[in-house]
């Protein structure tokens, strides 16, 4: 297995070797790594660390995505866990998506174990790789915190993206959560597809581009579909309505 080298990061104080990394293989087999071993290891392909569990009166409701870029399921635990897969999953970067890849372990001053379950990881096409814990900016005690900046440092150690979320800006993630309604293949007609592309190669209308192309209750889950797969663009800033401006996407 390749390996990373035994490197301190001397802004943090932390090095490799005080990380150890627990995961789950799709079979069920149980594995601990060092942080250097655990480079290699395709998180985008494990097993939930730890279960999803359900219970009464929980605040929040688990369930599971069903992902275009995997052809799977990926589990969530609350609303805004599912809205942070959503934005993975449209991002055309991302080839990967995991929930709860792994268990990052280390010990505290004073010799205490801590551990820690990351909520996400997305692995790009590049090969590198985005690690994502979802958290209102309300609900973040101090202990938390200490947990989320260990796991900032040891992503920065194996040179991998950390990101602490909240909720996502609510105009373009009510736009996404409508587009996300046609993001599976079976929206993907070629013969309308390809006549919208050629309706709306120059900006126009989003109805007014459907129309031209054919009745709009079977073209446009063919259109909302492309903007989905980026085959088409809006702004998703603003709500989408009959007259957003939507285009084709120049081919190089």
């Amino acid at each position: 297995m390749t390996t990373l080298p035994a490197v301190r990061d001397v802004a943090s104080g932390w090095s490799l070797d005080e990380f150890v990394v627990g995961y789950v293989t799709e079979d069920g087999t149980r594995r601990r790594v060092s942080l250097a071993e655990a480079w290699a290891v395709r998180f985008e392909a494990v097993a939930p660390a730890r279960r999803f569990t359900a219970r009464k009166g929980q605040r929040h409701l688990s369930g599971l995505w069903w992902s275009s870029t995997v052809a799977g399921h990926v589990g969530y635990e609350s609303w805004l866990e599912r809205d942070h897969v959503m934005w993975l999953d449209f991002d055309p970067a991302v080839v990967g998506i995991a929930a709860q890849p792994f268990w990052l372990s280390w010990t505290a001053p004073g010799g205490k174990g801590v551990a820690h379950v990351p909520d996400l990881f997305a692995r790009r096409a590049d090969g590198s790789a985005v690690v994502v814990d979802c958290r209102p900016v309300e609900r973040r005690p101090a202990r938390d915190r200490v947990k989320f900046e260990a796991t900032r440092w040891a992503c920065e150690l194996l040179g991998w993206e950390y990101r602490l979320v909240g909720a996502s800006e609510p105009i373009a993630t009510a736009n996404l959560r409508w587009l996300a309604g046609y993001r599976h293949p079976r929206h993907r007609l070629p013969g309308i597809a390809a006549a919208l592309r050629v309706a709306l190669a120059e900006p126009a209308a989003l109805m007014a581009g459907a129309e031209a192309v054919g009745d709009p209750v079977a073209v446009l889950p063919v259109l909302f579909h492309l903007l989905w797969r980026h085959d088409l663009v809006v702004d998703l800033s603003v709500p989408l309505h009959a007259g957003t401006t939507v285009t084709s996407v120049v081919t190089p």
